[in-house]
């Protein structure tokens, strides 16, 4: 455990060699990182956290936003002394990854399933009646008794804090942090994607100076679900 940025970190490190730093997707831990870190640790010196709100980290006071994420990352990695890591992320602790990276001198990038872009959608029937409920006199009790019923999944699973967080953090646009990252970054994205849209990532990978895109069947969590392949994609893309 590491105070940074006024927040106690839970994180784990180990193996020698060029830092290779992991970042966990929402309602995650380091758990969710292991399977990756722990091959990876053959080569190179691995750095896993808990993003606070996560694990065994403590929730943030104030409801953080993307930028706050990627500040204490940055925190952590001055504390440890790790100079210009590899930052890979998963979903979340990839948009995360995306914001530092733009902000912070980095090797390389690795993002899997990492919303990036986002366009305005259709508001959902629900949506729409939600947002009507609000403006109703007496109502906003029960429009917020409403959002608990109709949102999403992690919405329902999170804390007041961190609702108040992904509220703020789910829906910002990071194309013009995508634009500022100038080192090599890899896209890996399941052909399945529901949470990140495989458009996502092309749109992502157009933004980027020296991006590229590697499709694999599967999920939101398709580097979960081909593995050994994704681990053999790291090793060379670290070699070269």
């Amino acid at each position: 455990m590491i105070k940074v940025h006024n927040t106690n970190v839970n994180y784990i490190q180990y193996g020698k060699g060029k830092d290779i730093i992991l970042l966990h997707g929402w309602g995650q831990n380091i758990e969710m990182m292991k399977p990756l870190g722990d091959p990876l640790s053959t080569k190179y010196r691995i750095t896993i956290l808990d993003f606070p709100g996560f694990g065994a980290s403590s929730e943030p006071t104030v409801a953080w936003t993307i930028q706050d994420y990627a500040d204490m990352v940055h925190e952590l990695v001055e504390k440890l002394q790790i100079k210009k890591p590899v930052i890979i992320g998963h979903s979340f602790g990839g948009r995360v990854a995306i914001c530092y990276a733009s902000c912070y001198e980095v090797e390389k990038v690795v993002l899997f399933g990492a919303p990036c872009v986002r366009t305005k959608t259709e508001l959902s029937t629900k949506e729409k009646l939600l947002k009507k409920a609000k403006q109703l006199p007496g109502m906003k009790k029960v429009a917020e008794y409403a959002k608990n019923y109709i949102g999403s999944r992690d919405y329902k699973a999170a804390t007041p804090m961190m609702r108040d967080i992904l509220v703020k953090t789910v829906n910002e646009d990071l194309s013009p942090y995508a634009k500022k990252i100038k080192v090599p970054t890899l896209l890996i994205w399941g052909e399945y994607d529901s949470e990140a849209p495989l458009e996502e990532a092309k749109l992502l990978e157009k933004l980027l100076v020296d991006g590229a895109l590697i499709v694999l069947p599967g999920t939101h969590y398709a580097y979960l679900e081909n593995l050994q392949q994704v681990i053999h994609i790291i090793f060379k893309f670290m070699e070269g």
